[in-house]
């Protein structure tokens, strides 16, 4: 029986309850009622509608696997983990076993029974040397043994212990019985891909054109109903475009909303904005590795440099609010985070006593500090986002304060591939947004052997004690013992200050005051904004209730 079948019959039986009590008067409610479509405007398009395939750089697509598909896991909005496809799992004592249960009586949109065929085929398909997803994706799942125990049950045997493992259980799930004979080369442009994706979840694809992607409720859906009978994804170029499509009508909701929109969007009175913080942070790396800034090798200068900054009212000016200082490369929504970790204050005068101390001084009074011969002279990248832009040049006023040059350049697409990527890293420094996965495992960020050509410790930082709390911390199950190691790697980090670390973002959603059941919670990504979706709804229905007149005591 469906939740919305139940609150049927309870409005019913009220009904009757009513008729039948003499001396209450009447009155009526509205209650969410099924029915509906809730059209949202995206910026950008879907290119390949797959959840093995999901990149950073395309949201749209992220947004509607979200939708479609499920996988083995979920995560609720503290990160802990929740039955989806699986109902339950077991891990073995040294942590390389994963047996997982799976649910049956589960059928994919198009009526074929799921099964753990099903779960083996999609990460064979990560798993193949022609895959065209995510390369740590591929690297994640790369020896990772995967059998079947008949049609309900599956086995992942690691190679080696690795704890956060389980948090890439969430991958959405493939059907192989469409899918077998596709190549991993062929899957982006298949069509399943672009045109009829299949999947388990609560929606599922009835219609797909360049700019709109329309969904319906999935009746067969193993989890609860939505109220909602349609969805639309319609996908815009530009910012103008979609606003003047919601004041038209066209859309009830606007994802995504950048600071220097904010005002605009609280002028309009029939739209709601809702607000969480997303797991990530934004940052500067510093190249500790580049050879012409050999000052990013100190330490002081590093402290002295985060020092110049008033991450305040940078949040406060170029952000509208819409973030939180960050201090920890693990955020405090996280169970990790540690809150006594050490802060850096806005200190101008305690940046220019670092400096000081550590040789660096204006010797030929052109306002630039130098030493030995170089000038504390580099180049700031950041993209072409004018928030960003903006932030650059907020920061590199301050530390010219300090007697520090930093030149802002902005980059269109290609910063990461350009700069980040490359090897060596063809970069000075770079200010960037870096969205962080649920578990809060910093390996792929800040470990040593990530330094290199494919890894993501893109400012070279190499420290033995902070290595071993990351190893240790890996491979270990107990979480207070995890905890204790991630906050010993805190207190390095925010010693040595590897990079800058800015802001914790906070993400704004926009939504017709018309669609109700709206909840924002905290993001590990954008598309966990439809987290509660079936709680979401557009119609109402009215249902009677009574009302007893108040108890007369004087009738005694």
């Amino acid at each position: 029986m469906t939740r919305h079948l139940v609150v049927a019959l309870v409005g019913i039986a009220l009904i009757f309850f009513i008729l039948f009590q003499l001396g209450s008067s009447l009155s009526t409610i509205e209650v969410p009622a099924e029915g509906g479509t809730y059209s949202e405007g995206v910026l950008g398009y879907s290119d390949a509608i797959s959840p093995i395939l999901l990149t950073q750089n395309n949201p749209v697509d992220r947004d509607l696997s979200s939708l479609i598909f499920n996988g083995l896991t979920a995560l609720d909005d503290t990160g802990r983990l929740l039955p989806a496809l699986a109902t339950e799992w077991q891990v073995s004592e040294d942590g390389t076993v994963y047996d997982f249960e799976l649910r049956r009586g589960v059928t994919w949109h198009d009526g074929v029974p799921f099964t753990a065929a099903d779960v083996a085929f999609t990460i064979q398909a990560i798993q193949d040397p022609d895959f065209q997803g995510d390369p740590a994706l591929h690297e994640l799942w790369r020896n990772v043994t995967v059998e079947t125990q008949g049609d309900y049950a599956v086995r992942f045997i690691l190679p080696e212990p690795f704890i956060p493992f389980i948090y890439y259980t969430t991958v959405g799930v493939l059907p192989a019985h469409l899918l077998s004979d596709i190549l991993p080369a062929d899957l982006p442009t298949s069509e399943f891909s672009t045109q009829r994706p299949i999947g388990t979840g609560m929606f599922r694809v009835e219609n797909v054109t360049p700019d709109r992607v329309t969904l319906v409720a999935n009746a067969d859906f193993w989890g609860p109903q939505p109220y909602l009978q349609q969805l639309e994804i319609w996908s815009f170029g530009d910012w103008d475009s979609m606003l003047a499509a919601y004041k038209r009508g066209d859309i009830q909701g606007v994802y995504r909303v950048s600071p220097q929109h904010l005002s605009e969007l609280a002028e309009l009175p029939d739209l709601q904005l809702y607000s969480a913080q997303q797991a990530g942070y934004g940052l500067i790396y510093l190249n500790m590795q580049r050879e012409n800034a050999p000052f990013f090798q100190d330490k002081n200068v590093r402290q002295a440099l985060l020092y110049a900054i008033d991450r305040q009212a940078l949040i406060d000016d170029v952000l509208h609010g819409q973030g939180i200082m960050a201090d920890s490369p693990i955020p405090p929504t996280g169970w990790a985070y540690d809150p006594s970790v050490r802060h850096y204050p806005a200190d101008p005068q305690a940046a220019m006593v670092l400096l000081d101390s550590a040789g660096w001084s204006d010797t030929n009074g052109d306002r630039t500090r130098d030493k030995d011969g170089v000038e504390m002279v580099f180049t700031l990248f950041t993209s072409d986002d004018p928030s960003m832009i903006a932030m650059a040049e907020a920061i590199a006023q301050y530390w010219s304060v300090i007697g520090v040059d930093a030149r802002v350049q902005p980059q269109g697409a290609g910063l990461v591939s350009n700069f980040l990527q490359q090897s060596p890293r063809n970069f000075d420094s770079v200010l960037i947004e870096v969205g962080l996965a649920a578990d809060p495992d910093p390996y792929p960020w800040w470990h040593s052997t990530q330094t290199g050509e494919g890894g993501q410790n893109f400012s070279g930082f190499s420290n033995r004690e902070a290595d071993i709390a990351i190893e240790q911390a890996r491979a270990i199950p107990d979480q207070q013992r995890r905890t204790e190691l991630y906050h010993t790697f805190q207190e390095i980090f925010a010693e040595e200050v590897p990079s800058l670390l800015i802001y914790y973002p906070i993400y704004t959603y926009a939504v017709d005051l018309k669609v109700q059941g709206v909840q924002l919670s905290p993001l590990l990504v954008n598309s966990d904004r439809f987290r509660n979706i079936d709680d979401w709804y557009v119609e109402t229905q009215k249902i009677v209730v009574t009302e007893k007149p108040p108890l007369d005591k004087t009738q005694e």
